[in-house]
């Protein structure tokens, strides 16, 4: 049975881990499916090509209000997949070759593995390794929720969609957060005609209220959306597929040629056995760390999806940094800060947020104080004619920091970065806007203007 220094579970961010500092452990990396993990394979990456692309095509219906005559004459959807994926696939392979006969101290293992025990693994290929360190780092998976016939009647998740031989006419998706929002836009951007069947009263309800409330006024416009329903049974048609739902006004059925499965993700400490290892988890299955990242065997380390309630690309990055470092440096550990950790959903409009929600602050019962700002009543927003967009701050009236952002409109990813910056190195409202140049006419005045509107003590 062969030894090593270190097993690294999962090629996503765990496998920015070695480093040459590391060049002489024995480091065994696992990999069950893609090399490179759920972001660069079928996630975050492929879905904002995707969503880029998406932009383009819904462009000229935006143009005609400005005097500008455009139109999208077709879109060709296998053209736009294999643009994508002949870009993204040679990276996996890459990466995998990489590490598989460049690095003399990496071996790779390509198989489902699980736990014997806390220093032993299954490595799925037909051999057993034990190691001294750990590191479990082997992501997530869609979540498929318990509707009659669903699995008889054929239906895609995010891991298949951006796949599909052709664009069909209709698309139903199932679940109303990030997910499901983004391949909305995506979808009825290429002419898809598309329903959303959500069981809340609200898409993407985890943002702040005000901002979800106006995105699901947005999305009606745009989409299909039927709110409050319960999908109960799927069923297979001549040309794709039937849900029976119920909802408000008793029972219906929607009809579409392909079906999306969008309700979230759940962590894959179930296929690696995490409980053979004595590794607790969370009642949804995550792996249970400390602030160093450690799990309940202190030779084990997990990050990323396995065991964050942040599903998110760079929280998986910044805790991958959190433990290399202290494999390295064992007497000097050091802590993940997950006090900030923003988001962002790339549907349109944008979201963009980062801390408390006011109904965060509210439950709370700390005193805050809030301001809205809407792109309109900024110069670059109303020579945008934006009549949507908003900016919303949270913050502590008596010190001025920041406890909240929440921002919908163009561009609301990179519009939120002085935010997270001020709430990550403590800078208060008022000397974060009067203490630097704002350049006009911009997007960042959003934030200037937002900031000079909090009622501070």
């Amino acid at each position: 049975m062969r030894h090593f220094d270190l097993v690294i579970i999962g090629t996503g961010s765990g496998n920015s881990i070695p480093t040459d500092a590391m060049a002489g452990w024995q480091i065994a990396i696992l990999e069950k499916g893609t090399f490179g993990g759920t972001c660069l394979n079928v996630g975050c990456i492929p879905t904002k090509m995707f969503v880029h692309t998406a932009d383009q095509a819904a462009a000229p219906a935006n143009a005609k209000k400005l005097g500008v005559d455009a139109h999208t004459d077709a879109v060709h959807w296998p053209e736009i997949r294999d643009r994508i994926f002949n870009r993204i696939d040679p990276i996996a392979e890459g990466g995998r070759n990489w590490r598989a006969n460049e690095n003399a101290n990496v071996t790779v293992y390509e198989g489902t593995a699980h736990f014997i025990d806390a220093h032993t693994i299954d490595t799925g290929t037909g051999e057993t390794i034990t190691a001294d360190r750990i590191v479990v780092a082997a992501g997530s998976r869609p979540t498929v929720p318990d509707i009659a016939d669903l699995d008889t009647t054929g239906f895609h998740t995010s891991d298949t969609i951006m796949r599909l031989d052709e664009l069909p006419e209709s698309l139903i998706i199932v679940g109303s957060g990030f997910i499901a929002s983004e391949f909305a836009h995506v979808f009825s951007s290429f002419g898809v005609e598309v329903t959303v069947i959500a069981r809340s009263n609200l898409l993407l309800r985890h943002e702040d209220l005000e901002i979800a409330t106006r995105f699901t006024e947005i999305a009606k416009q745009k989409w299909n959306v039927l709110l409050n329903r319960k999908t109960t049974r799927a069923e297979k048609t001549a040309t794709g597929v039937k849900l029976h739902l119920e909802g408000p006004n008793g029972e219906e059925t929607v009809e579409a040629q392909q079906l999306l499965i969008a309700t979230g993700r759940q962590p894959n400490s179930d296929l690696l056995q995490t409980h053979n290892a004595g590794i607790d988890t969370h009642e949804d299955g995550r792996v249970k760390v400390d602030e160093f990242q450690k799990t309940t065997q202190p030779h084990i380390y997990a990050l990323g999806d396995i065991s964050s309630e942040h599903q998110l690309k760079h929280v998986a990055n910044h805790e991958a940094k959190v433990v290399r470092h202290n494999l390295l440096n064992p007497d000097e550990q050091i802590k993940s800060d997950h006090r900030f950790v923003p988001a962002a959903v790339f549907s349109s409009p944008q979201i963009a947020s980062v801390g408390l929600t006011e109904e965060q602050a509210k439950a709370s019962g700390i005193r805050y104080v809030t301001a809205s700002q809407a792109y309109a009543s900024i110069a670059y927003g109303w020579a945008m004619e934006d009549t949507t967009g908003f900016a919303k701050l949270i913050a502590d009236p008596a010190t001025g920091q920041l406890l909240g952002a929440h921002i919908i409109g163009p561009q609301a990813s990179t519009v939120i970065q002085p935010l997270i910056q001020a709430m990550s190195f403590g800078l208060d409202a008022k000397s974060m806007a009067q203490g630097q140049y704002w350049i006009h006419p911009a997007m960042p005045e959003l934030v200037e203007n937002a900031l000079l509107n909090l009622p501070l003590d």
